[in-house]
């Protein structure tokens, strides 16, 4: 990570992580510290605030009735929904992203119902 961000955003960067616990272990937070690198302050494993996340949900909603006769059919199903996602989805969960920070805000990072 750090070679890239530093090639690619020389200038100054922030790194966002979803807080997983093995991203936030004292080892990792000292390698931050040392390499001089800025995390954004971020609520914990907050889906609430990772329209990627609704993405897969929809997903799994589209394809979770069907059965597969093994794996590839499985993947090959999960291209083509994904590829054919309709762009309002999109749109609409990019233009939720302000709401739903200030719900978060408003709930001192703690998940939301959204």
């Amino acid at each position: 990570m750090l070679p890239y961000a530093e090639w690619e955003m020389p200038l100054r960067f922030v790194f966002q992580q979803d807080n997983d616990p093995k991203h936030t272990s004292r080892l990792v937070q000292e390698w931050f510290q040392e390499n001089n690198v800025q995390v954004l302050q971020w609520p914990a494993q907050s889906p609430d605030l990772n329209p990627i996340e609704n993405l897969w949900e929809e997903v799994e909603r589209q394809i979770r009735t069907m059965t597969f006769p093994n794996k590839q059919t499985l993947i090959d199903k999960i291209n083509e929904v994904w590829t054919n996602m309709p762009i309002v989805i999109i749109q609409n969960l990019i233009s939720s992203m302000p709401r739903r920070c200030q719900k978060v805000i408003a709930n001192n990072g703690y998940p939301i119902n959204y």
